[in-house]
């Protein structure tokens, strides 16, 4: 009955956590509750004075396309895959290898597809939005400048007096472009873009190559998993080739999607391990919290003569 109540007390503290998450990812994505911190510029500074490539709905990956394809392309791995290995273990009849579910006890094997499955699926998604989550913050904090933000911002180099080029303008009302432009502008590092691609790709890459291991594809699995590595750096490589953002943007991006798929998986779901590791983690438990048992002990020979000699000689 308590195992039932601390199961049932620390799912809710999981779905606690999960909303926080997201409502904090709103806030950031949607909201102008956190404003964006004001960085000055150089007159003149050509880091800055690319030119403006349109909105994100017009480049080469736009948001839709990424955020489909980081959200539909893992549910769909995932849910395949379990449900390919569920079949095997349920063909092969290799039952000790399958979870237990904890709703009912240690006395029956149910499905573990469902749990495996929703696991699984939940640790993906809470990664992606706390990736979205470090993201923003930093684009936040640091208000960086992308390569066009110049372009867009417009400003009024006479009116700033800017008579050389090492002047800097710090002035947050330099600017007489649009405004939604300007602010978008100012929040490029980390990419957005990169973190969310290298994350789903990495995180994909790590579950089937901890799952799958059927014969016959040695070949296949790392083809795959670099394919979605590609695919991810691919995406990093367009956003500076679009001067959408700089190298240190996409890297920064990298970096943070990169490390928070590696926790996920390493610390959170156990580099995917299922129902065998589990066994062997409970059995080391059990066994280190075992009473010592008293052995009687077993006379030396040795000992036995070295005393009869002593007590001889006194």
């Amino acid at each position: 009955m308590s195992f039932q109540f601390s199961l049932t007390i620390m799912l809710y503290f999981q779905m606690v956590i999960m909303a926080g998450t997201v409502m904090l990812a709103y806030y950031f994505e949607y909201t102008d509750t956190f404003t964006v911190n004001v960085q000055g510029f150089f007159c003149y500074d050509s880091s800055y004075t690319k030119p403006y490539p349109g909105p994100d709905e017009s480049s080469d990956i736009p948001p839709v396309l990424l955020l489909s394809l980081v959200t539909g392309v893992p549910v769909l791995v995932i849910i395949v895959g379990e449900t390919v290995v569920f079949c095997l273990q349920v063909a092969t009849r290799d039952f000790e290898n399958q979870e237990k579910t904890l709703l009912t006890g240690d006395c029956c094997y149910i499905n573990p597809l469902v749990r495996r499955t929703v696991r699984f699926l939940g640790i993906y998604t809470f990664g992606l939005f706390a990736t979205d989550i470090f993201v923003n913050a930093g684009q936040v904090v640091t208000g960086n400048l992308a390569p066009h933000f110049l372009t867009v911002c417009k400003p009024n180099y006479t009116a700033l007096g800017c008579q050389q080029f090492t002047q800097f303008i710090t002035d947050a009302n330099a600017c007489t472009g649009n405004p939604d432009l300007v602010i978008k502008a100012r929040r490029t590092f980390p990419s957005k873009d990169a973190a969310l691609s290298v994350y789903a790709a990495l995180y994909l890459a790590m579950y089937i190559t901890s799952t799958i291991k059927a014969k016959g594809t040695r070949l296949a699995k790392p083809v795959l998993c670099l394919g979605l590595m590609c695919l991810a750096f691919l995406t990093g490589i367009n956003r500076v080739a679009e001067y959408r953002n700089h190298w240190s943007d996409v890297i920064a991006g990298f970096l943070i999607g990169i490390s928070i798929a590696i926790f996920l998986v390493a610390c959170v779901v156990n580099n995917f391990k299922g129902r065998q590791a589990e066994h062997e983690h409970w059995t080391t438990d059990n066994l280190a919290q075992m009473p010592m048992i008293s052995i009687p002990r077993v006379e030396n020979p040795l000992e036995k003569n070295h005393l009869t000699a002593f007590a001889e000689v006194t």
